[in-house]
């Protein structure tokens, strides 16, 4: 480390993103130095004139330089450029390890336990969402053992402390590029950093999608939101808007009420996909008040500024459902509505850019396709040596239970063939030797 930079960190309490954000600096063995807004108007205006009008955390700051929200101090983390702004100097050496593990939510934190339990020496990847979904979930109340629930973040830092009690390392960082060209595998990080690998675990997750649609863009942070429980008491007293009708738009929704006048939930069918005890709490919040439903409606446009926040949003309904592909339909009906939150609530992405090339096989929309099925090798992929566990395959259940199992299956798998491959390399190795002689 050269000379040190200052580095200021706003955050709030329950903020799943400013931990994110204190966990990558704790990992670099930077000093910083935290503000916390909740509760404190005074530093919270502070926080808002600094970072040029946004008014959500963290916002991040090295020498006196706004570097920004998790997103943007994520992004720089992946070029490299976060470790100049802090004057990190970088070890360009490759580094070979027996099995990367790619992610650390449930499934890629799993894995590393069983994989360090069975002496595999893994090192795991962050990913551009340390900790996966799970934290930003505030009450885990289905994870078998928690009979009081358990928070999302407090679960995922148990399993990354039970995860290095077993010798895994954890590394911040985002993978470029797996090279599955030659043997072993050439791993690459966004930031430049190389590694060599015998095995790969694909555990990366899914992203929160958006929808892009006007105003989605010049608004991400200043009144608009993927995380409730990041930004919901920054827009205490307003009508919010919650866009989705699965369990997470319900959990969003729910959580909302606490600082929201009136919630709004937007779903583009009649129908909702929640699990029925979602849907059920949701109605008794409905009976009491706290929230409306709007079915068969879809969210067309955020009215707003980056000074003033989100003033009002342009929806569609339509009795048919999808009302956006009936806009020319006479009965589909568009008119504005005055909010000044909203929080997508739409879905996830599967995170599998960096396995693009290797001849693993994906299904349409992108999700990572294993062996299944019953016996061993239910999480091999169609490349030998690269398995897949947790959201970046299962499109279905999505729990964090079933994350949890695939992952520990995913390291087993991997085990049972770097075991092959050592036997095969030291029976290759002894077949040399007898005709050498």
């Amino acid at each position: 480390m050269s000379d040190e930079p200052r580095v200021e960190i706003y955050t709030k309490e329950n903020c799943p993103y400013c931990e994110k954000a204190k966990d990558l600096l704790d990992a670099k063995g930077v000093e910083y130095e935290t503000y916390n807004v909740t509760g404190d108007e005074e530093r919270f205006e502070e926080m808002v004139e600094r970072a040029e009008g946004r008014k959500t955390a963290p916002e991040v700051f090295i020498d006196d330089e706004l570097i920004g929200g998790w997103d943007e101090t994520s992004a720089l983390d992946e070029t490299g450029e976060l470790d100049e702004k802090l004057g990190i100097e970088t070890d360009s050496e490759v580094e070979h390890r027996p099995l990367i593990i790619a992610g650390t939510g449930i499934a890629g934190l799993t894995a590393a336990i069983y994989a360090g339990r069975g002496d595999n020496d893994p090192l795991v990847i962050e990913g551009d969402e340390p900790g996966g979904q799970l934290t930003l979930t505030t009450d885990v109340a289905n994870y078998p053992g928690f009979p009081e629930g358990i928070g999302g973040p407090e679960l995922v830092n148990n399993m990354k402390a039970q995860a290095k009690q077993f010798g895994a390392e954890l590394k911040n960082g985002i993978i470029a590029d797996v090279d599955a060209s030659s043997r072993p595998f050439r791993v690459e990080l966004t930031n430049g950093d190389v590694y060599t690998a015998d095995a790969v675990i694909a555990a990366s997750g899914a992203s929160a999608r958006t929808l892009g649609i006007p105003g989605e863009e010049e608004l991400m942070g200043y009144g608009l939101s993927t995380c409730a429980t990041c930004d919901g008491a920054f827009f205490r007293g307003e009508d919010m808007l919650v866009v989705g009708g699965g369990d997470a738009a319900m959990e969003e929704a729910s959580f909302l009420t606490k600082f929201a006048d009136t919630v709004y939930i937007a779903h583009r069918r009649e129908e909702f996909r929640a699990e029925q005890y979602w849907v059920d709490r949701v109605h008794e919040q409905v009976d009491d008040g706290d929230i409306e439903i709007m079915t068969n409606t879809e969210l067309l446009e955020i009215h707003g500024s980056q000074e003033a926040g989100v003033d009002h949003v342009t929806l569609a309904q339509n009795d048919e459902g999808y009302p956006s592909e009936n806009l020319e339909d006479p009965d589909t009906e568009q008119f504005d509505f005055d909010v000044g939150a909203v929080f997508f609530a739409i879905g996830h992405t599967p995170n599998t850019d960096y396995l693009e090339g290797t001849g693993v096989e994906l299904d349409a929309d992108g999700y990572l396709k294993t062996q299944a099925g019953d016996g061993a090798g239910q999480t091999e992929t169609a490349v030998p040596g690269i398995f897949g566990a947790g959201d970046v395959v299962d499109y279905h259940y999505q729990q964090a239970v079933t994350a949890a199992g695939m992952g520990s299956k995913a390291a087993l798998d991997a085990d049972e063939y770097l075991d092959d491959l050592e036997r095969t390399t030291a029976t290759g190795d002894l077949e040399a030797a007898a005709a050498d002689d």
